[in-house]
């Protein structure tokens, strides 16, 4: 599944293309993603984009009237490809732009969605996130005084949205080993100075992911066609029993959420 990093490489890639272009069309193969496309987004006819935004992972396109809110599911992607390319088979929406290229939303398992609000910034989908981890919002004091008499494990702690977005599975277990925090540990029962640590850690795990291009998954790779690199730096996730990078212990696995976890035993507590 496409997590934060990749989605920002997506909407870095897609913006110089959309960026003064127009949509003069828009051609929708298949209305019924995870949910049925939307009225206004289905009827666009030479509309100017304005700024391509995103929030958690949502990608957020300002047009006239309201904005367009594109989630890319489990499997989804967006290309600019040539007006003139033929559609495959999961190739469910284009939009034609005045360039004489299209933005394509493929999308095999149709768990994606284009959805569309009338006030940009304000949908139910975004109502209740937490802040971006980016952002100055985001801090370890936040994560101390939210997790206060909680029980549940950190990891899924930190991948509840409402705590923080974007922290998904690959990038929660890379944080907390970054920080040396036991991914099962409870998160009500870790210091405000450890929190200090993993919020910089969730910080800095993600903007190398960003820079890097996104982590390459089966279903991803960016807008240009090119995969994400941030795979070649995982330290933990995807290699249980492998050494680990810190102390050359085997990697152990577990599982938190019904997710799996790689993490060391050593060198987290």
């Amino acid at each position: 599944m496409p997590e934060l990093p990749e989605v920002e490489t997506t909407r870095l890639g897609i913006t110089p293309h959309l960026k003064g272009r127009r949509i003069g069309r828009v051609v929708l193969r298949q209305r019924q993603l995870r949910w049925p496309v939307a009225d206004e987004i289905a009827a666009l006819h030479d509309a100017p984009v304005g700024p391509v935004g995103r929030r958690a992972k949502f990608l957020l396109v300002d047009l006239p009237g309201g904005q367009m809110l594109m989630h890319l599911g489990m499997s989804g992607s967006l290309r600019v490809v040539p007006e003139a390319t033929p559609p495959g088979k999961h190739d469910h929406v284009d939009f034609v732009l005045d360039s004489g290229q299209m933005l394509r939303f493929t999308d095999p398992r149709r768990f994606g969605a284009l959805l569309w609000t009338a006030t940009p910034g304000r949908h139910p989908m975004l109502d209740h996130l937490g802040p971006e981890p980016l952002d100055d919002a985001f801090t370890g004091e936040r994560l101390f005084q939210l997790s206060r008499n909680r029980r549940q494990a950190v990891k899924t702690f930190i991948m509840d949205n409402r705590i923080v977005v974007g922290v998904g599975n690959i990038y929660a277990q890379e944080s907390l080993f970054m920080a040396g925090i036991h991914p099962s540990r409870p998160a009500g029962r870790i210091s405000a100075a450890r929190y200090q640590r993993l919020a910089e850690a969730i910080r800095v795990v993600l903007a190398r992911a960003i820079a890097a291009g996104g982590t390459t998954l089966r279903d991803f790779s960016r807008a240009d066609g090119q995969p994400g690199y941030f795979a070649q730096e995982l330290a933990v996730y995807g290699r249980s029993g492998a050494p680990c990078p810190q102390c050359g212990a085997a990697l152990s696995l577990g599982k938190h959420g019904q997710r799996s976890t790689v993490y060391c035993r050593r060198c987290q507590t």
